[in-house]
């Protein structure tokens, strides 16, 4: 682990700043001058593809990205999901029960990217590690809850739907033999999607309170480049 230690010089310090807020750190806008730069040289946003080998450059970087907030106690079901995707999807884990290691008996695991920090729910993790320039290579990204069955989903056609239908926010439907799940998110026969829903009277006393309004549901998002763009800055 580095140690970066700023040093502060008063004397140098504009005095519009020295009469300000002194805990504000002053950064140039440009540091690097880098507009005098060869396109050889700069580096355009950072993403999550790993480092290849030599001679093996030309891999095709995945245009979407899987995230599961994951525990081991799981690992059976998160293993069927990722099952699901192809190698078009980049992987990220984020660990919120610190076990990593146990994770590489799967093939698959040895080309995600690994996140730990002790029960961290996973908006934690997409604040702190998904900024919009992190993912902005990735079509779409698919942030899932680990415990979801996925026997009847084909992450190809979703896509297929999503890009025909242009959902900036979606989420697969559900198929449930208890009824448990908000009617938005049970599928229902005869179309490819649906946009709205009327829950039974009972269900809504307010219409202004959830499910009727004001709700979201969080159990696998799907989210265009360009609505987490606007989500993110949202999370708290």
């Amino acid at each position: 682990v580095g140690k970066i230690t700023v040093h502060f010089d008063s004397e140098n310090l504009d005095s519009s700043m020295q009469s300000s807020n002194m805990s504000k750190i002053y950064i140039a806008p440009n540091p690097c001058k880098t507009e005098g730069l060869t396109t050889r040289v700069l580096a355009g946003h950072p993403d999550f593809s790993l480092r290849v080998n030599v001679g093996n450059e030309t891999v095709r970087k995945p245009s979407y990205l899987l995230i599961l907030t994951v525990g081991i106690r799981q690992k059976d079901i998160v293993a069927k999901i990722v099952s699901k995707f192809s190698q078009d999807f980049a992987i990220i884990l984020f660990h919120y029960d610190g076990k990593t290691s146990e994770w590489d008996q799967f093939e698959w695991s040895q080309r995600a990217i690994h996140v730990s920090a002790l029960t961290q729910a996973k908006w934690w993790y997409a604040k702190r590690f998904l900024h919009p320039d992190l993912v902005a290579q990735y079509e779409y990204i698919f942030m899932w809850d680990e415990d979801l069955g996925v026997e009847h989903f084909n992450a190809q056609e979703y896509i297929r739907l999503v890009k025909k239908y242009d959902l900036e926010i979606s989420q697969p439907a559900v198929k449930s033999n208890t009824n448990l799940s908000w009617k938005m998110t049970q599928r229902r026969k005869n179309v490819e999607i649906h946009r709205f829903s009327e829950e039974p009277p009972e269900y809504c006393p307010n219409p202004f309170s959830p499910p009727c309004a004001g709700f979201v549901e969080i159990m696998a998002p799907v989210f265009s480049r360009k609505s987490w763009n606007c989500v993110w800055h949202m999370i708290q």
